[in-house]
């Protein structure tokens, strides 16, 4: 097998500006959105061209989430960008996602919210059937997935588990016992099987278990199965975060989850992948390429982050403000008064804290260098390198000795959270804001 490379990129959430992207509306939109809106087509079009004239890689794998949210037109806009690549000589293999049907997608300009026509799952196979589908190995069409022969001696499996209309994410027990087929055949030909799947499989940091939409269900199964079939390394997006994490299944055989961001929002990355040998498979990172759009001097990564800290902004002036408000965006339609009040009262005292004042009150030492530093910004950074990968607050950094100073002196308060609902809060904590693993960025891993 000779090494073969290949870009990665995920959620690139096309959407044609000419349905409309202006307006108080967009902006009251905006405000709590990580992802870019109006600057998609833009940042899309840099990133294609990129990819189109690229030397070092003659094929893209793109993860899902290809529309914003399954406009129509926004599908044929994307298609001519995946057009241009084949015309450019790449090898395109995508698969879809939740984003990509939809039978009341939105669009915006200064009347407020409008409704393009948008797109059924049923149309999804016709529309990509020339990227991925067309040249594929085996297809299960109804699950949308496929096996791929991406170079002599190398497959992908093409993994979409949206289920159905209702946007079920897990693999149905028909399509589990395809994959079991395909990885087996893979094995009987001699052939080393990669996979790409649109929900991460491995969790980014411990608190995405907790929260229903940020992986795939069944994620324990799925990563021991297909580890147990020889499909060691699998591609993913949908939470547009940048991360590479492993695990070794009881059978001792090992899993590599290598989470891409989404072109579109902070941290706006694409990686490309070499894989040297059935061992060995180096991870590179090549950030999302200028794009055409004002930016106002800003650089690519400031603009980005700028979006980013604007949208966890809004939901810590929500906390203060309108704790209600918050806790509808989390999902709560119908909070009760007390957890309202609560919210409201803790919203108001971290938008005045320091590290040192909160340092204080608990009675823990605090550095000199972060005790001005005020609390809510810890907390955006926190939150922000979650997301953008290597999160930096590791043992002996004074943001770690802070935070956990202040997580130990709650003991009498995670003791109980973790007797009733098994949750371990400083393992929680620690894993969060700090990285221990491999290089999220660039890095060689062993898959055997």
């Amino acid at each position: 097998m000779q090494p073969f490379r290949f870009y990665v990129i995920t959620d690139t959430h096309y959407f044609a500006s000419e349905l409309g992207c202006c307006g108080p509306a967009y902006d009251e939109f905006m405000s709590t959105e990580q992802k870019c809106f109006a600057e998609t087509q833009a940042i899309n079009e840099a990133v294609f061209d990129r990819l189109g004239k690229a030397e070092d890689a003659d094929a893209v794998l793109i993860a899902g989430d290809l529309s914003f949210n399954g406009e129509k037109e926004s599908h044929r806009g994307f298609l001519e960008l995946l057009k241009g690549l084949k015309a450019a000589g790449k090898k395109v293999y995508v698969i879809t996602a939740g984003h990509d049907f939809n039978d009341h997608p939105f669009c915006f300009d200064e009347n407020g919210r409008g409704e393009p026509e948008g797109t059924k799952r049923g149309e999804l196979f016709d529309l990509y059937y020339d990227f991925g589908f067309a040249d594929a190995v085996a297809v299960d069409r109804e699950s949308l997935s496929y096996v791929a022969q991406l170079a002599d001696g190398l497959r992908l499996l093409a993994l979409n588990n949206d289920g159905d209309e209702n946007r079920r994410w897990r693999f149905t027990e028909k399509q589990t016992e395809w994959i079991r087929e395909q990885t087996k055949k893979a094995r009987e030909d001699g052939q080393m099987m990669i996979a790409m799947t649109h929900y991460p499989l491995l969790a980014a940091c411990p608190v995405w278990p907790l929260i229903g939409n940020c992986m795939n269900p069944d994620h324990e199964a799925v990563t021991a199965m297909l580890a147990d079939e020889g499909v060691h390394l699998c591609f993913t997006g949908h939470m547009h975060n940048q991360s590479i994490k492993c695990k070794t299944t009881e059978a001792g055989n090992i899993f590599w989850d290598v989470c891409t961001g989404s072109i579109i929002g902070d941290p706006a990355c694409m990686r490309l992948v070499t894989v040297e040998s059935p061992e060995k498979v180096k991870i590179e990172t090549v950030p999302v390429p200028p794009f055409d759009w004002d930016r106002e001097g800003l650089t690519n990564e400031e603009y980005f982050k700028r979006q980013f800290n604007s949208m966890i902004n809004t939901y810590l002036d929500f906390a203060r403000d309108d704790p209600k408000r918050l806790l509808g965006k989390l999902g709560m339609k119908n909070p009760n008064g007390a957890l309202v009040k609560l919210v409201g009262v803790a919203g108001k005292k971290i938008d005045k804290a320091t590290v040192g004042s909160v340092c204080r009150f608990f009675h823990v030492k605090c550095d000199e260098s972060i005790k001005a530093r005020p609390l809510r910004e810890l907390m955006l950074a926190i939150v922000r390198n979650i997301f953008v990968g290597n999160a930096p607050y590791v043992e002996g950094t004074p943001e770690y000795d802070a935070v956990m100073g202040v997580v130990g002196k709650l003991s009498f308060v995670t003791k109980i959270l973790k007797k009733k609902k098994g949750l371990d809060i400083p393992y929680l904590v620690k894993y969060s804001i700090g990285h221990y693993g491999v290089d999220e960025y660039n890095t060689e891993i062993e898959l055997a």
